[in-house]
């Protein structure tokens, strides 16, 4: 099996199935440090990141900002002096895709 942030995000249309709780369950390890919210009735996945300063915080939502438009996936990113609030999910479906979970992998390689 690849790991997650090896694979690509693919194109995602409306009535797309989300995730599956089994799938959940299988994708979830790859992304322990990441949470599962939800909003108005959407399902997300959420993680905050913690950094020593402002100049940090921004450099790293700026490098998430590139693989979000690489792969045509974008996030809600919340930038704060210290931290940055990384969230995931697909509008399109209202809910969580495998392309979500593919993101939260990525943002992690991104800050290790």
């Amino acid at each position: 099996m690849t790991e997650l942030h090896e694979n690509t995000c693919e194109a995602c249309r409306r009535g797309a199935p989300t995730v599956t709780e089994e799938e959940i369950a299988e994708l979830s390890p790859q992304v322990p440090e990441w949470q599962i919210v939800e909003e108005d009735g959407i399902r997300k996945l959420r993680r905050a990141y913690s950094f020593r300063n402002f100049v940090d915080a921004l450099a790293f939502t700026n490098k998430v900002g590139e693989i979000a438009e690489t792969e045509g996936h974008h996030p809600d990113l919340l930038t704060e002096w210290g931290k940055v609030t990384v969230t995931w999910w697909s509008h399109k479906i209202k809910g969580l895709h495998r392309n979500d979970f593919i993101m939260a992998a990525k943002s992690d390689r991104l800050y290790e």
